[in-house]
């Protein structure tokens, strides 16, 4: 089946770490690329030490690698080096998440590597891109969020709240990057030529925001509960039940809104929720304060209601509608023997491997000697 696959045939060599990198590179593996993770001698990619651990490896760099093979590579030997800019010669795709200029420091930047292979797509995932002021800055994605604007939006007692979801790491790095490899390659298919693509996380979270930058192109800079979207509307906001729970509402059309209101009781002037919405909050809050989540189950289970459980991921993992999608049907096995749920993947089935099982890779110790081909690494496996 794997021959089918649309990116089957495609080579990347992937000197990314963690998050934002490793998740594309493991989308390409799933739609059929074959992907050779270069690691740090030693230590390799700093995931495999985080906890809880699948096995020897850290569970979340065992969900995020399945799939590819592994080699270890000290970037500041002049042979391994050499080695690396050999293999990029042979690559379809290069991924790094460098600061700018460091891989060209290293003989390997796009710059260097197209001049011997011009079909490469180079992609190099940096937090401000390789251009502007802040070029070189250090960050993570707490800050990307910050500077894009987004963490502003919705605060908690005047303070904006921390982000549970790693926002820019992933719809910011991780997904623009996918979507600009896939339009690299479908381009050079026309033109015989790769690109080097510049993906900035800070930058890409700006799309996230669209409404507030083109509502503030008219004057009108949201702010913190004062928006629909960031708690000043009763349409869209969450509440507390009498047991601790809470029940999120997004009930903004007015067909929603008014079978919202007939479920939870609330009659009179408060439905036209334009006089005073504070008022209206405020009387939503209460009545929904007055019972417990359990009770409330009927307008949960009503599909036109628009009003959901918050769940913890705990429960949501037990969800029987994402349970019937299939989405926490797979396995991977991690290098040791472990095994763990995969991590679904943003693909449809028809574009993703079926295999029920997919193994992360074990960490190169080069115990073996290294292949001069690209290619062999995927036909006799990575190297122990």
């Amino acid at each position: 089946m794997t021959d089918l696959l649309p990116l089957a045939g495609v080579s990347v060599l992937d000197f990314s770490t963690l998050l934002p990198g490793p998740l594309c590179t493991l989308m390409l593996a799933e739609a059929g690329a074959s992907v050779l993770k270069v690691e740090r001698a030693g230590a390799g990619d700093p995931m495999r030490s985080y906890t809880p651990k699948a096995d020897t490896d850290g569970v979340r760099f065992v969900v995020l690698n399945r799939g590819k093979e592994s080699l270890s590579l000290d970037l500041k030997s002049p042979a391994d080096r050499d080695y690396a800019v050999a293999l990029a010669h042979q690559a379809d795709v290069v991924v790094e998440q460098f600061r700018p200029g460091v891989m060209s420091r290293l003989g390997l930047g796009y710059d260097e590597i197209a001049v011997h292979n011009p079909r490469v797509v180079y992609c190099s995932i940096t937090g401000y891109g390789q251009t502007g002021p802040k070029a070189g800055w250090a960050g993570h994605d707490l800050n990307y969020v910050s500077h894009s604007g987004m963490l502003s939006l919705v605060t908690d007692d005047g303070r904006p709240r921390l982000p549970s979801a790693t926002f820019a790491d992933i719809a910011g790095g991780s997904y623009p990057a996918l979507m600009n490899i896939l339009l690299a390659l479908l381009g050079r298919e026309r033109t015989g030529r790769g690109t080097h693509l510049d993906i900035a996380m800070s930058e890409n979270v700006v799309p996230l925001v669209y409404w507030g930058f083109a509502n503030g192109a008219r004057g009108q800079w949201p702010v913190p509960d004062g928006e629909v979207l960031t708690g000043g509307s009763p349409r869209y906001n969450i509440y507390s039940t009498a047991d601790g729970h809470h029940i999120a509402v997004a009930a903004i059309e007015d067909q929603f809104w008014y079978r919202f209101c007939d479920a939870i009781g609330l009659t009179g002037d408060l439905r036209n929720d334009a006089r005073d919405p504070g008022r209206t909050i405020n009387a939503v809050a209460e009545l929904i304060a007055g019972r417990s989540a359990a009770d409330w189950e009927d307008l949960l289970q009503a599909p036109d209601n628009c009003a959901t459980l918050v769940e913890t991921l705990e429960t949501a993992r037990q969800d029987p509608h994402l349970e019937a999608r299939g989405i926490f049907s797979r396995q991977v096995n991690a290098a040791d023997g472990g095994r763990t749920e995969a991590m679904h993947v943003p693909l449809v089935p028809q574009f993703r491997s079926t295999d029920s099982e997919r193994a992360a890779p074990r960490q190169d110790r080069g115990a073996r000697a290294r292949p001069a081909k690209l290619s062999d690494f995927f036909d006799s496996g990575s190297p122990t």
